[in-house]
């Protein structure tokens, strides 16, 4: 039995060879891998010793002969295959053992060319390993150190069955796949960001979940490796401390996530099924935020919800989280997950000793600027849009009354919040913090009912935005009834002025931006 080596990642791979060699098994090798596993006084013999060829090229060709290939696709027990052997003096190769070097991880350094790119390219290990997995029940491809083991245990008795080669078959060729996903994606670039057929590069990040959205669906949380988008948000999480997370878990903390990481000022988010429930912004103290969020948002919603925060966790806010109690009972607050940047040591030991389920997840913030792509299912089918990554600072006001500096600053950070609420969104916000919200109703002044109701006298002095234009002017008057002075929203319906009349008469500051942040 004969197998070729030749690998990127070599984790194991001095081991398996070792093993190969006691089973009897004569083993080739190339470059580096050659290299390791001589250097483990495993024997190895080039494959330039077995093509009788030289590599060539700077390196280009070393693999692409008849001796490998004709080796790796020959038909065990098929007449016409063993005549073209014996005629060419081919002998039968039984196993590859290859993977890729990341390609992601090689255009991602700074000042890559595309020579050097295209350099990085390789041909004969994504060859070598099709020619394997298209002839798997002869041939055993092995792409994954992960299946050293169990393939080295197989080859033990019988072998592989046929359900296992099949496997292994599978995962070579999505292993090609996932390579030449970043080859186009790189070749692409920018010029062509929705080509008429598409592939996208993704890697499961741990096991497999324990389930889905209800217990009875299968889920598993992938990272998207692109050449574009460095790995950011629940890509790039780290959990310190507590339970798995969840299908759901993963939603919500994406939600609270993206909304801190929007603010260029230090923020406390609370969410609870996507939506925002309390939230705070300002140059205090982290805790300040958080207890004030806590206490003039929504503290029912809050309970058993999310926490993110966009800079470091320090000691005191790590004590408030622990100790704070609810604004409406004597019981400590219960969240699921909390969410940082980073983090002082100290304050995260402390804050594990809330509860061992509570998810601490450690969240690099990146650039929210940053375009990348959103991927959304339907049945059948994907979409795939721009990320809704803008924010808007310069409001038009179309009132007659000027919104104050202090008003501007709320409409500011209302109008960034409602972009993190579902349509039709409706947010109100004073001082900095959140104090009503209204989402996903199936009309915009039903959600102003919600967003004054929540409030209550808090709405007295608030703002509001909201995600999209006013089609009629109800909502402004349901605000204007529940104490709102000044609005934001998009514009641009056919009703405009109706609103701008209705403002003016209510006494309210009225802004438009010119842009629509729907979420469905």
């Amino acid at each position: 039995m004969r197998a070729i080596l030749s690998v990127y990642d070599k984790t194991g791979i001095a081991d398996f060879a070792r093993g190969l060699h006691a089973l009897g098994w004569e083993l080739f090798s190339t470059g580096g891998t050659l290299t390791a596993i001589s250097d483990a006084g495993v024997p190895v013999t080039s494959v330039a010793d077995l093509t009788g060829s030289p590599e060539m090229l700077g390196g280009r060709v070393k693999t692409l002969h008849p001796k490998v290939h004709g080796g790796l696709l020959y038909r065990r027990g098929h007449a016409e295959d063993t005549a073209d052997m014996q005629a060419n003096a081919i002998e039968p190769i039984d196993m590859v053992v290859g993977n890729l070097y990341p390609f992601v991880a090689t255009v991602a350094r700074p000042g890559v060319t595309l020579p050097e790119a295209l350099e990085e390219i390789d041909i004969g290990g994504p060859t070598m390993i099709r020619a394997a997995a298209k002839n798997h029940p002869w041939v055993i491809p092995v792409v994954d150190p992960a299946d050293y083991d169990a393939v080295l245990e197989a080859l033990r008795s019988s072998g592989p069955d046929e359900a296992a080669r099949r496997a292994l078959a599978a995962k070579a060729f999505q292993h090609v796949a996932h390579y030449d996903t970043a080859i186009a994606e790189y070749l692409r670039g920018d010029t062509n960001p929705f080509p008429d057929q598409l592939t996208v590069g993704l890697s499961r990040i741990g096991d497999q979940l324990r389930y889905g959205e209800n217990p009875h669906q299968r889920a598993a949380l992938y990272r998207v490796d692109s050449v574009r988008t460095p790995a950011e948000g629940m890509g790039g999480y780290v959990q310190h401390h507590g339970k798995d997370m969840s299908y759901t878990n993963f939603l919500d903390a994406d939600a609270a996530f993206n909304l801190v990481a929007d603010c260029p000022q230090p923020a406390v988010a609370i969410i609870k099924h996507t939506n925002p429930c309390c939230f705070a912004t300002g140059e205090e103290s982290l805790a300040a935020l958080y207890e004030r969020a806590l206490k003039q948002g929504d503290p029912i919603s809050a309970y058993g919800g999310i926490v993110a925060i966009n800079r470091p966790l320090d000691m005191a806010l790590a004590t408030a989280l622990r100790d704070v109690l609810s604004p409406l009972t004597e019981a400590r607050m219960f969240y699921e997950i909390v969410i940082v940047p980073s983090y002082d040591p100290e304050a995260l030991e402390h804050l594990k000793k809330k509860s061992k389920d509570l998810r601490i997840l450690e969240v690099p913030l990146g650039d929210p600027r940053r375009q990348r792509f959103e991927y959304r299912a339907v049945r059948g089918g994907l979409l795939l849009q721009d990320a809704d990554v803008s924010v808007e600072s310069a409001f038009e006001v179309v009132s007659e009354r000027q919104p104050t500096t202090a008003e501007l600053a709320d409409l500011r950070t209302a109008w960034a919040v409602c972009r993190h609420v579902k349509s039709n969104a409706i947010v109100f916000v004073k001082d900095g913090v959140l104090v009503g919200m209204g989402a996903g109703q199936p009309n915009r002044v039903e959600s102003a009912r919600l967003a004054a109701a929540g409030a209550g006298e808090s709405a007295r002095g608030a703002v509001m935005a909201s995600d999209a234009f006013f089609p009629f002017p109800d909502s402004l008057e349901v605000a204007a009834a529940a104490g709102v002075v000044a609005a934001v929203h998009p514009g641009g319906s056919l009703r405009d002025e109706e609103s701008v009349t209705t403002a003016n008469a209510l006494g309210l500051a009225l802004c438009t931006t010119g842009v629509r942040h729907f979420r469905h």
